[in-house]
């Protein structure tokens, strides 16, 4: 299973729109829209999960750079979420002393 990071969507582009362009080559498993949880607006990302290792890579190499809904669109292979929240030079302790202090 390949879960893909699809950024710099449309706010106009709808799921199944998604689906569709990721469908065009190969199995689609989920399509996940990430929203803002306080006003329910789409927040330009989402994620996109394929079974078939050889087709997600090549909707990977096939779509990222190409307009949809008119915004060109960055696709690449997610990153786990640990590296994402922990950020390039962060070290956890620096993290854990960072939200002690509230502002």
């Amino acid at each position: 299973m390949v879960n893909i990071f699809v950024g710099n969507i449309s706010v106009t582009t709808t799921k199944e729109r998604l689906q569709a362009a990721f469908a065009a080559f190969g199995k689609v498993d989920s399509v996940v829209m990430v929203c803002d949880r306080d006003t329910g607006h789409p927040r330009g990302f989402a994620f996109v999960e394929m079974s078939n290792d050889a087709d997600a890579q090549a909707s990977i190499a096939s779509l990222n750079g190409t307009v949809l809904d008119g915004c060109e669109l960055v696709v690449n292979e997610a990153r786990p979420k640990a590296d994402a929240q922990s950020g390039p030079g962060k070290t956890q302790s620096a993290m854990r002393s960072h939200r002690r202090h509230r502002y």
